[in-house]
Order: C-alpha cells, then structure tokens, then sequence
C-alpha cells in the first residue's frame, strides 16, 4: 500500500506546498522565506529556502540562479550545524550538474550529499542521493551498477510504501529494460509506475512514466496511440512548469513522428526541443536533439556528406566519460549512414 506522494525538498515553513505545485509559485514562496530567514538570521531556514528556490530553478530551467541558490543552501547548512541540510543542498547540486551534463560532478556532490545524510541519520536525503547516484550511472551507461542500486532502492521503498521513490526507482529499472531491448518488462514497469504516480497523486512522476510508456508503444508501431500519451503528460509538465521534462516529452515526440516515418514533422519537433534545451543548458538533451533532427533531414535527402560532417562533429562534442551512451547512440547512426553510402 502506497501514500500519497509528498516532496521532503520542500522544508521548513515551505513543507506545505504541494508535490504538484507550479515551480514559479514555488519559486516565488521560496524567495519570499529567503527574504525574511535572511532578515532574522535564522541559518537553517534560509537553507531550507534556499533549497526550495534551487529547486525551482532548476526545473524551471534557470540554470545559473539555480547554482547560486544551491550553493547558498549549503553555506547557511553549514554555519547551521546541520549535516541533513547540507545533504539537501548537495542532493540538489548533483542533480542539477546532471542535468547541466556534468556526470563526474554529479556523481561527486551525490557521493557528498550520501555520506551527510548517513551522518544526519536522514533516511529519505539518503534515499534521494543514492537514486540520483543510479540515475547518472544509468544517463553515463554504466548500465549493471545503475540496476543493482535502482533495484535496492525499489526494495527499500516499496518496504516503506514511499510512491515517488517507487516510481523513480521503476522508471529507472524500466528505462534500463527498454535499453536492452526487453519491451515487454519496460512496459510493465512503466505501467505499474505509472498506475501508482496516478494514485499517489505524484504528476511529475507520472508525466515521465507516460513518456516511457509513449516510447515502447511506438517501438512496437502504435504511433498515434503513443501521441496522445505524450500529449497527456505535455499537459502535466505544462501546468507545473516543468522545463527540462517538456523539452525531453518533445524530443521524445520527434522519435515517435520519426519512427512513424514523418520526418518533416519530426524534424521541426527535434529543432524546437532543441531549442528548449540549449536555452536551458542540458548539453545531453540538446545532443540527443539534434541527432533526431540530422536523421530526419537525411531522411527528406540531404546530402549525406554534410550530415556525415555534422554527425562527427556532434559525437567529437560529447565526452567518451560523461557522455558515453549519447556519443554511442551518435556513432551508431554515423555507422549506419557509412553503410547505406557503401
């Protein structure tokens, strides 16, 4: 039996809002609780604002105040004395590095944000830095060490009945599945990650299990059933401002079109995701992008010695370390281009 979602970066006189709150209401509340800790001097609350505020941000696509906010949190934690608020702040700062494409970082401000919340003895911050720990090694390719943690992390969390954890951790373990070719075990964990984000009224989990779901349907051909998935959770991330989630729903619409074999839509869709991503710094998603878009012009018959060009020089961005499943998938389509010109 699972509760109803909640989000513990909300602390402090924030705890209130809503797992679903609009992130620029959230930002707004966040910066008017930094205002007033600040003018009292009390250390912890601004680090629990400042935390609110980061988080904001981040998901709002404000990528540099994001970074200062963090930062902040961690430094008013500190000269608070208190190692869960420090675990907080560096949760946030791993995660945002992630999603800046800094997977070396990240994985250095989760490791710190882990050992914090073991010595604060906070469960959940420790939850969440080990399942941001999983995420990147998954994002970096380490495929068999992000399973094993995503699959004790679902244990642990389905123990404690937790529904974001549980729908994090499925939607890893499924993204997994869906990678090794397994369709039918994505579907199913997508599904059931789904049905509880439903129940446990968490809508940003269930935004992304509706993308995940979108991806095996169209891999198994049902492209219009697959659109209107992904025009559902369009919907959710919309309403909650949900910047970096759009922008990978829309990316993730230009495969199905082009899967599909729509290429001229499916090209305007990638350009416009990757727009989105570029104005919010997330090199993975912007790459990701513009490898759909350069596969769908080459489709409508461009010259296949200039996309071969820029298909090197796409993958001769991505770092072999940080980046090695995205540089895989772009050296992947360069093989293949290679093969249709032979």
């Amino acid at each position: 039996m699972y509760g109803k979602a909640f989000a513990p970066e909300f602390q402090g006189r924030l705890r209130n809002l809503s797992v679903n709150t609009n992130y620029e209401e959230a930002l707004a509340k966040a910066r008017a609780e930094v205002a007033r800790a600040a003018e009292e001097g009390d250390a912890l609350a601004l680090a629990q604002a400042r935390l609110v505020e980061s988080e904001a941000c981040r998901r709002l696509g404000r990528i540099a105040e994001a970074d200062v906010a963090w930062r902040a949190s961690y430094r008013a934690a500190r000269d608070a004395g208190e190692p869960g608020a420090m675990a907080w702040a560096l949760w946030n700062g791993g995660t945002l590095a992630r999603q800046r494409g800094q997977m070396t970082g990240a994985l250095r401000w989760l490791g710190l944000a882990r050992d914090a919340a073991v010595r604060a003895g906070d469960v959940v911050a420790l939850g969440y830095s080990v399942a941001g720990i999983a995420e990147t090694l998954r994002i970096r390719g380490d495929y068999e060490e992000a399973r094993d943690l995503h699959e004790k992390l679902l244990a642990e969390a389905r123990r404690r009945g937790e529904t974001r954890h549980t729908v994090w951790a499925l939607e890893g373990l499924a993204q997994l599945d869906r990678n090794a070719g397994d369709l039918t075990a994505a579907w199913e964990r997508f599904a059931e990650a789904a049905q509880i984000a439903e129940d446990g009224g968490d809508e940003r989990g269930l935004a992304w299990a509706l993308r995940g779901l979108a991806d095996v349907l169209s891999l198994r051909g049902e492209h219009d059933e697959a659109l209107q998935l992904l025009t559902k959770a369009e919907q959710i991330c919309r309403r909650m401002d949900l910047s970096s989630a759009l922008a990978y729903n829309r990316k993730m619409r230009g495969n199905v079109l082009f899967r599909a074999c729509w290429y001229g839509e499916a090209a305007r869709t990638y350009q416009e995701a990757q727009k989105m991503f570029r104005a919010m710094n997330e090199p993975r998603g912007a790459a990701l992008a513009q490898l759909g878009l350069l596969k769908s012009r080459d489709k409508l018959g461009r010259p296949r010695p200039a996309t071969e060009r820029d298909l090197l020089a796409l993958r001769d961005t991505l770092d072999a370390r940080e980046h090695r499943h995205t540089r895989k998938m772009v050296q992947d389509a360069l093989d293949e281009l290679l093969e249709l010109v032979a």
